[in-house]
């Protein structure tokens, strides 16, 4: 047990911001039709098509691994499979949700950048037609990646290139949208519904929220996304999702994404400055001292350094964070919305200190 509370496991260690408390607390009057029939979750559907385009249609959702499943089970039919990083959350860190609550099969690409190459979904799409094998119907992508790494536009209208010529949809796991739409210096849209992503889990708590999460089909307007935008409703009432009280989700989402997502925007700027300062310390120290080492740079709000199992031992009874690899002793500092200078400095001369 550490004797610190603050730390690096996670952006869900971090608390609710008081705008979205605020928010929550000004809509706790009176009455208003339940199940998303209310006034607060009419402006978020007005937030949505203004930052993902005009034929853009959300569903507020209750949590990260909820949106994955409504949103996977909404793009296949009960014979497809989903083609995604072996790293990704929908793989390794959802208890088996999208098989066990969707029936999907994942055909998972070894990454070391936590990234899909259109290469590497185009050497999944085989055998199409043929009933022993799962069929292929929509590659899932993460951004920012688990392993901290930010996919540029292009890259996206590659993969999306390949899905669609394939006749397969591409989702993208959001949970950290706002820290990767920070470091593009984008908007949502420009990487999500232009760069050709038909489906966006849209991630609210991990910036501030407390609990509010969001399906988003990014073009209604087609017979596809016609389709899933049609489906979505009954999925997530019976993926156990739909919330009765909706205008306290949407209350949050509002907070987080009027005024073209200021306020998730702000709170994802600060979070990847902090990482950003975390890394240049940690590369700072191994220079100095080779047992430390820290590979791939800090892209938006995560580091990952590697270090000998003594010294995360020793950290961990100060600050709470997780070992990414056993193997190599790649350990994951995570910054969040309310990480502070004092927080990412004490961290770094406690690093400095054992080492000495």
């Amino acid at each position: 047990m550490t004797t610190n509370k603050r730390g690096f496991a996670s952006d869900n260690y971090a608390g609710v911001h008081p705008a979205v408390m605020a928010a929550m607390a000004a809509v706790n009057e009176g009455h208003e039709v339940a199940y998303g029939e209310d006034s607060v979750t009419a402006r978020f559907d007005e937030l949505v098509r203004e930052l993902f385009g005009p034929n853009a249609v959300g569903f507020p959702i209750f949590n990260g691994t909820g949106a994955n499943v409504v949103a996977l089970q909404a793009a296949t039919k009960r014979w497809e499979a989903v083609i995604c990083a072996s790293s990704a959350h929908i793989n390794v860190d959802e208890g088996g949700a999208p098989e066990k609550m969707a029936g999907l099969k994942l055909w998972t690409v070894p990454s070391s950048t936590g990234k899909l190459t259109p290469e590497q979904v185009e050497s999944q799409i085989f055998d199409m037609g043929v009933v022993h094998r799962a069929q292929p119907g929509v590659v899932s992508i993460t951004q920012t990646t688990e392993m901290g790494t930010l996919y540029q536009v292009d890259e996206i209208r590659a993969i999306a290139e390949v899905t669609h010529r394939h006749g397969l949809l591409l989702h993208l796991d959001g949970a950290r949208i706002s820290n990767a739409a920070a470091a593009l210096g984008m908007s949502f849209k420009q990487f999500t519904t232009d760069a050709g992503v038909d489906l966006v889990s849209l991630g609210g708590t991990k910036i501030g929220a407390m609990a509010a999460e969001a399906v988003i089909v990014t073009d209604a307007s087609t017979a596809r996304g016609r389709e899933l935008a049609d489906a979505m409703p009954f999925l997530r009432k019976t993926s156990m999702q739909l919330a009765s009280k909706m205008r306290f989700m949407s209350a949050q989402l509002n907070a987080l994404f009027e005024n073209q997502a200021e306020l998730a925007l702000t709170n994802a700027r600060h979070a990847n400055a902090m990482a950003s300062r975390l890394y240049d310390g940690v590369v700072r120290i191994a220079q100095a001292h080779p047992e430390v080492s820290v590979e791939n740079k800090a892209e938006a709000n995560a580091v990952f350094p590697v270090l000998p199992d003594w010294l995360t031992e020793r950290l961990q009874q100060d600050y709470r964070f997780y070992v990414w690899n056993q193997e190599t002793g790649q350990v994951r500092w995570m910054c969040a919305w309310d990480t502070t200078v004092e927080d990412v400095d004490g961290l770094l001369a406690k690093l400095e200190q054992n080492l000495s």
